[in-house]
C-alpha cells in the first residue's frame, strides 16, 4: 500500500501541476477574447478579468478528461525516465498493479471534481451570460418552469401595448406546451407598457407560433387601462399578438443543460416533462455527468498504454504524441456518442457509459499483452 499511496500522490500532484497551467493558458485566451468583444464600452481591465474568470470555468469543466489524461503521461513518463518504474518491476510488482493507483484516483478525483465543479459551472456560467448581455446593452430573455407551469417573458413589439410605440415587456404564463415548444395551453398573457405598467391581461385556451406572432384561440381580454376593466372585458374567438420568440429560442431559452446544477438536474427534468418539453437532452448530460469520473479513469488508462514502459531515445516522444491522440479520439467518441444521445438514436446510459468502459477494456487488453 505504500507504494500504491506514493503513485497515487504522485499523480495527484501531476493533475494539480496540469490544472493550474491550463488555468493560466485559459484565462489569457480568454481575457483577449473578451477585449476583442467588449473593448470599445466602458468595462475596465478588471470587468474584462471579471468576465474572463467567469468564463474559464466552463472551459477547464470540460476539458477535465483530458488533463487526466495529461497527467497520466506525465506519471508514466516521470518513473520511467527516474528507473522508478524499473525498480517497481524488479521488486515483483507488474505494471497492472501499478496501474490500479492512479486509476481510482482518477475516478475518485473525477466524482469530487464533478459534485464540486458542477455545481460552480452552473453559477458561473448564468452569471457570465447575465454580465455579457448587460456588457453588450441587451436585455436576455427569460424563460423559466413553475411548478405546473411555464413562464416566458419577451420585449413588446410595435403596437401590441396599444400604444403604437416599441418598449415595454409581455409576461406569458401557460400551464404546459407542445413538445416542439410551437402551442401553448392556458396560457395568459401581462401586457407591459414602458411608463404606464400592466395594459393588457389576455386570457387564451391556447396560442400557437405562427410566422413571428402568437394565434390566439378562445380569447377573453381585459383593458387594464379602464376604470372597470371587467365590464370592458371582450371575449373573442381568436387574436394575434405579434412576437419576437421562435420554438427554438424558446426551447433554448431554458439555457444548456450544463447551466442546471447535477444536484438539482433531475427535478428539472421532471419539470420539463410535466410542462410538456422534451428533456432528452438533458437526460443525456446527466448520464455524461455520472460517467466522467469513469471517463477521467479510461484516460489514464490510455496513457499507461503508451507511456508506462522504459523510454528510449527518440521512441519516447512518438509514444506520448501518440497517447494524446488517443486520448483526444476517445474524447471525441464521447462527443460523438453524446450527439447521438441527444438526437435519440441511442439510450442516454449508452451514450454516456459506452465510450469509457470501451477505452478500458481495450487498454486493459493491450497491457494483459504486455505485461502478462
Amino acid at each position: 500500500m505504500i507504494l500504491q499511496r506514493y503513485v497515487a500522490r504522485r499523480f495527484l500532484r501531476q493533475f494539480l501541476v496540469v490544472f493550474g497551467v491550463f488555468v493560466a493558458i485559459l484565462f489569457l485566451i480568454d481575457i483577449i477574447e473578451e477585449i476583442r468583444r467588449f473593448g470599445g464600452r466602458d468595462i475596465g481591465l478588471v470587468g474584462l478579468a471579471g468576465l474572463a474568470a467567469l468564463n474559464i470555468t466552463a472551459s477547464l469543466y470540460g476539458i477535465l478528461p483530458l488533463l487526466a489524461l495529461l497527467a497520466g503521461i506525465a506519471l508514466f513518463l516521470g518513473l520511467s525516465r527516474s528507473s522508478e518504474m524499473v525498480a517497481i518491476r524488479a521488486a515483483g510488482r507488474s505494471g497492472l498493479r501499478i496501474l490500479w493507483a492512479p486509476t481510482i484516483t482518477a475516478v475518485v478525483l473525477g466524482a469530487v471534481l464533478v459534485s464540486v465543479m458542477n455545481p460552480m459551472v452552473a453559477a458561473t456560467t448564468k452569471r457570465y451570460d447575465e454580465a455579457a448581455a448587460r456588457a453588450a446593452g441587451e436585455v436576455p430573455q427569460t424563460i423559466s418552469l413553475g411548478r405546473g407551469a411555464v413562464w416566458l417573458r419577451q420585449g413588446v413589439p410595435a403596437g401590441a401595448a396599444g400604444t403604437g410605440e416599441d418598449g415595454g415587456q409581455i409576461v406569458i404564463r401557460a400551464s404546459r406546451a407542445s413538445p416542439d415548444a410551437t402551442t401553448l395551453y392556458d396560457a395568459t398573457f401581462l401586457v407591459f407598457d414602458e411608463t404606464r405598467g400592466p395594459v393588457r391581461r389576455i386570457v387564451a385556451q391556447s396560442a400557437r407560433l405562427v410566422d413571428g406572432a402568437w394565434a390566439l384561440t378562445g380569447v377573453k381580454e381585459w383593458p387594464l387601462g379602464a376604470a372597470n376593466p371587467e365590464n370592458a372585458a371582450m371575449a373573442l374567438p381568436g387574436l394575434t399578438l405579434p412576437t419576437e420568440l421562435t420554438a427554438a429560442r424558446i426551447r433554448d431559452g431554458f439555457g444548456a443543460p450544463e447551466a442546471v446544477p447535477i444536484w438539482q438536474l433531475p427535478d428539472f427534468i421532471r419539470g420539463l416533462e410535466r410542462a410538456g418539453f422534451s428533456a432528452l437532452r438533458h437526460k443525456v448530460w446527466l448520464m455524461m455527468e455520472l460517467a466522467r469520473p469513469f471517463l477521467m479513469g479510461a484516460m489514464v488508462m490510455v496513457a499507461a498504454v503508451f507511456t508506462m514502459r522504459p523510454m528510449r531515445g527518440r521512441r519516447s516522444g512518438m509514444l506520448v504524441l501518440t497517447a494524446f491522440v488517443a486520448g483526444v479520439a476517445l474524447f471525441f467518441l464521447r462527443n460523438l456518442t453524446q450527439v447521438l444521445g441527444e438526437a435519440g438514436e441511442v439510450p442516454p446510459a449508452f451514450a454516456a457509459f459506452t465510450p469509457p468502459l470501451v477505452a478500458a477494456l481495450l487498454a486493459l487488453t493491450v497491457l494483459l499483452r504486455l505485461e502478462e
